[in-house]
């Protein structure tokens, strides 16, 4: 499965997630500034998971109906303690074996998890 984490992902997170063998992109290196219908196109192209801290996500892949080919959106609904331990929580969500988050819009809450399929 392959990511891209939206400009919100901490750099340090991303570098922790390829460090330890995922294949992750950073909005930041490829496209500072890029708008979310920017980076939804991008995740499209490249079939990527989107990482992302921003709620905007749903409504533009429900609302507004762009949610169709995006492979899918992980929307992280809290915000961490610190960076280090959000990289350890991330790869340890991206290792669960019975959640696939491939067509789904996952939202992550610090009380569980909830999928819509895209």
């Amino acid at each position: 499965m392959r990511f891209l984490a939206n400009e919100n992902i901490p750099f340090s997170v991303v570098r922790f997630l390829q460090a330890n063998g995922k294949d992750v992109v950073w909005v930041g290196d490829v496209s500072r500034g890029a708008t979310d219908d920017s980076v939804l196109d991008r995740a499209k192209t490249e079939e990527r998971v989107i990482l992302t801290f921003d709620r905007d996500y749903g409504e533009l892949v429900f609302a507004r109906a762009q949610g169709r080919k995006v492979p899918g959106v992980i929307y992280f609904r809290f915000f961490p303690e610190n960076p280090e331990y959000f990289g350890r929580f991330v790869l340890h969500l991206l290792g669960l074996s019975d959640i696939h988050f491939e067509r789904m819009f996952t939202v992550v809450e610090p009380r569980g998890i909830r999928q819509r399929p895209l």
